[in-house]
């Protein structure tokens, strides 16, 4: 029987109206249409699929691999971390999950047997077992709400922000309302980066990806893969350049388009969809307005959460 954290319950308070006394006949409407626009959002992730990892070490062994305190998991409480290259620079993200004796890694389908090999390599004595468990766990996402716990779901709010909802992992069938593109533009609004389409493998830098602002680092735990180079990025304040939202005007530029300014290179696109994208760019190109990349113009939209030096 897995671990699943805890749901509302019913009788609980709607968003602005008691559901213990209805609303008068002149307001229903109004209310009917509140409750529409704030209804849960569960969207299935194909392009996602987990690794399993048990064993008595299975702790210990991933502690020392990525970027983030893995001890920090528990059932109802995920992780997010990034496995670095020696060289400190990003090779995949995952969100770690709990369940009875397992770490469960929701993972970028298409890095998860890349992943599964590169970690395999360190298992050496460790008392763990690691295998690709996408025919008996599919990744679901939910925003705009809290998803209701049931038997074969693991559950756990997304640790980078709490507009970014909820992870599910289930071993049974989930009803959804909502797509994988939904799910796309509301993380692009949050500006939020998604693995291999806005990060490149054996260059990006977690920090200039937002992993310190986004939980996705700990600075407290012991020595892991990379760690020198992501300590010094950040002590030394050695970011230059960010990945950050922008407005698109005109025919979304493909990922690894050249963004200029004024004829200078100061940026690369990456991921888009409906108008909206996130490009990597220069920290003085934050505030500089219109760039243009290919056919379309670019305007960055730096998310609140985001920090950027004075």
């Amino acid at each position: 029987m897995p671990h699943i954290s805890r749901g509302r319950q019913k009788g609980s308070l709607s968003a602005w109206v008691p559901l213990a006394f209805p609303p008068p006949p002149c307001l229903a409407k109004f209310a009917r249409r509140d409750h529409l626009h704030a209804m849960i959002q569960i969207a299935p992730l194909p392009d996602r699929s987990v690794i399993v990892i048990t064993g008595t070490d299975r702790v210990a062994f991933l502690q020392g691999l990525v970027s983030n305190d893995v001890a920090d998991t528990n059932p109802g409480r995920a992780v997010w971390a990034a496995f670095l290259t020696p060289q400190g620079k990003w090779l995949a993200d995952f969100f770690i999950l709990a369940e009875d004796d397992d770490l469960l890694l929701d993972v970028e389908r298409a890095q998860a047997d890349m992943l599964l090999t590169q970690l395999s390599r360190f298992r050496l004595r460790s008392k763990v077992t690691l295998r690709h468990a996408a025919d008996e766990c599919a990744v679901h996402v939910a925003w705009n709400g809290r998803p209701e716990p049931a038997p074969g779901l693991i559950l756990a709010p997304d640790p980078r922000l709490a507009d970014a909802g909820w992870r599910i992992l289930a071993h049974s069938s989930v009803a959804t309302n909502a797509t994988a593109a939904e799910w796309n533009a509301h993380r692009l609004a949050l500006g939020l980066p998604d693995g291999s389409a806005d990060m490149e493998a054996g260059k990006s830098v977690l920090l200039e990806a937002g992993f310190d602002e986004l939980n996705g680092v700990s600075w407290s735990k012991g020595c892991y893969m990379g760690q020198e180079l992501t300590a010094r990025t950040k002590y030394r304040g050695l970011i230059k350049r960010r990945l950050v939202p922008v407005a698109i005007e005109g025919a979304p530029p493909p990922p690894g388009t050249p963004i200029l300014r004024d004829g200078a290179d100061i940026g690369t696109m990456r991921s888009s969809q409906d108008g909206r994208g996130l490009a990597t760019l220069r920290l003085d190109a934050m505030s500089a307005g219109a760039l243009a990349c290919g056919p379309a113009t670019l305007h960055p939209a730096p998310p609140s959460w985001l920090r950027l030096p004075a």
